[in-house]
Formats: C-alpha cells, sequence, structure tokens
C-alpha cells in the first residue's frame, strides 16, 4: 500500500470513530454514570430513597415518548455531549422506531412507561391489565430499540400499587419516580418552564429531573436548560443498566409522597388516581 493510501486509510478510520459533535469544555458533558439494576424504586416524589447524587448533580429524564418534538430534543443533547434516560410509551416507540434507534445510537438510556399511557394510570384498572400493560410496552420498546433497551420502568402518572411494584421487582424492573418536574404538562413558554425548573433546582441542590419530550414547549427550552445547567456548575449524571441495586439516599425526616397525598386528597383512597402530579407555580 502507498503512503497515500495509508493516509486515506488513516482518515477514514478516525472519522469514524469521531463523535458526531467534538464536546469540549463549553459543553456540559457528563460527570459520571450510574449503574442500576435490581428492582428499587427510586424518587422522591413517590418513594421513600432516590438516588445518591452529590451536591449539584442532576439526573435528565424524558417521558411519553417518542414523538416528532424528540428531534429537537437530542439534537440539543448532543450539541452538548449530554445524555439522558428516555421513558417510552409502547405503541409511541412502535411506530417512531427509528427515534428509538436514535436514541440508542446517541448513547442514552431507554427504558419504558407502560404500553398506552392509560389516562387514569395503571392502578385504575384491573391488575392483569396493568401487568400487560408493563409488559406489552417492555416488548415493544424492546422490539424498536433492536433489543438494546433497558428494563428501566415509570409509571404513567407515578400511579403505581403494591401489586404492581411486586410484578415489577418479579420482572426486575427498576422503577423511576422522579426528585423534580418542570410541570411541563402545563402550557407555559419555554423561557417560564426553565425559570420554574431552575428555582426548584436550585432549591434542591440536585436530583432526578422529570422532562416531555412530547411537548414543544420543552423541546425548544433544553438547549437553554443545558446551557445554564453549565454556568451554574452543575454536573450531568447519566443512568445506565447495570447487576446490581445503586446506592440510595433515604429521604430525610418527615418525608411523605406527593403523588400518593394529591390521589387520596383528590380522589380517595380507593377512588382512580389522577393522570398527572397536582398542577404548580412555585
Amino acid at each position: 500500500m502507498t503512503v497515500n493510501k495509508w493516509l486515506i486509510c488513516g482518515l477514514l478510520l478516525a472519522s469514524a470513530a469521531a463523535p458526531a459533535h467534538a464536546c469540549g469544555p463549553d459543553a456540559l458533558g457528563v460527570s459520571r454514570e450510574i449503574a442500576i439494576g435490581g428492582a428499587p424504586q427510586i424518587g422522591l416524589k413517590t418513594y421513600p430513597q432516590t438516588l445518591a447524587l452529590a451536591d449539584h448533580e442532576v439526573v435528565l429524564t424524558f417521558d411519553d415518548g417518542p414523538s416528532p418534538a424528540t428531534r429537537k430534543v437530542l439534537d440539543a443533547l448532543a450539541a452538548q455531549c449530554a445524555k439522558a434516560t428516555f421513558f417510552l410509551i409502547g405503541r409511541n416507540a412502535q411506530a417512531m422506531p427509528e427515534l428509538v434507534r436514535r436514541e440508542i445510537a446517541d448513547g442514552h438510556t431507554v427504558g419504558s412507561h407502560s404500553w398506552s399511557h392509560p389516562l387514569k394510570s395503571l392502578r385504575a384498572l384491573d391488575l392483569a391489565e396493568g401487568i400487560a400493560e408493563i409488559e406489552r410496552g417492555d416488548k415493544a420498546v424492546a422490539a424498536a430499540s433492536g433489543g438494546k433497551a433497558s428494563h428501566f420502568f415509570r409509571f404513567p402518572g407515578f400511579g403505581d400499587s403494591p401489586a404492581l411494584l411486586e410484578a415489577a421487582a418479579q420482572r426486575k424492573m427498576p422503577v423511576f419516580g422522579t426528585d423534580l418536574w418542570a410541570s411541563d404538562w402545563n402550557p407555559m413558554t419555554s423561557e417560564r418552564e426553565l425559570q420554574l425548573l431552575m428555582s426548584r433546582l436550585r432549591k434542591a441542590g440536585r436530583g432526578m429531573i422529570l422532562l416531555h419530550d412530547i411537548h414543544k414547549q420543552t423541546a425548544d427550552m433544553i438547549p437553554s436548560l443545558l446551557r445554564t445547567l453549565h454556568a451554574e456548575g452543575f454536573k450531568l449524571v447519566h443512568l445506565v443498566p447495570g447487576p446490581n441495586a445503586p446506592e440510595l439516599r433515604p429521604a430525610p425526616e418527615g418525608w411523605s409522597s406527593e403523588t400518593e397525598a394529591f390521589y387520596r386528597k383528590m380522589f380517595g383512597e380507593l377512588a382512580h388516581p389522577a393522570p398527572h402530579p397536582p398542577k404548580s407555580t412555585n
């Protein structure tokens, strides 16, 4: 092989190995990974423990996709070499497998969020129907991802039940609530959404964040959010599948489940839960 051919070959190999975005110090990036296995229940909005994050560490999670807005979210994450966890509705994954494959190719973690996201949550269904929603959603996401999805799971509307949690545990599915949300199920400008989320994050100092990649306002906000996180010294943690349950941080003294309190207040202990947590403006 001539020198020129060796040069061309080397350039081609380097090009193939190079990331789509060469991120420098001005990008948020990922500070570390947390491997999660077993069947823990994580997130202070619903459960009495959460990830053992250090001060100013955050985890980004997105629900309900994929959707057309997901493309803009993925572009923004790629530009900052940032990684997130996507909890996909099974029928959406089945309808848009190309976006599921892109999430995997971009290095994100993909989990499931039931097959159809029933309006009144899974615990409003018969137990067999609720379990079928979990299993069908998990299988649809796995198929759309080419078998590369995780078994991470988030209940629609955080509407779990002891029996459904046991079913998830038997299937070795880590269950994720959240620590913070952007309330992006409420219509608002992307600027207002960023202001609301950052005010909550500054107060908490750290945490797992819930967003929805089906909303244009959220997709429009993500570039500003990533820049703001970096500017204010927050570090991004990426969740990945692993063999064992992770280290968890217990809830502070006096903790109670916000989502469960809302369901009981609005619908009574035995009534059907709401599709979303309470609206909030603070």
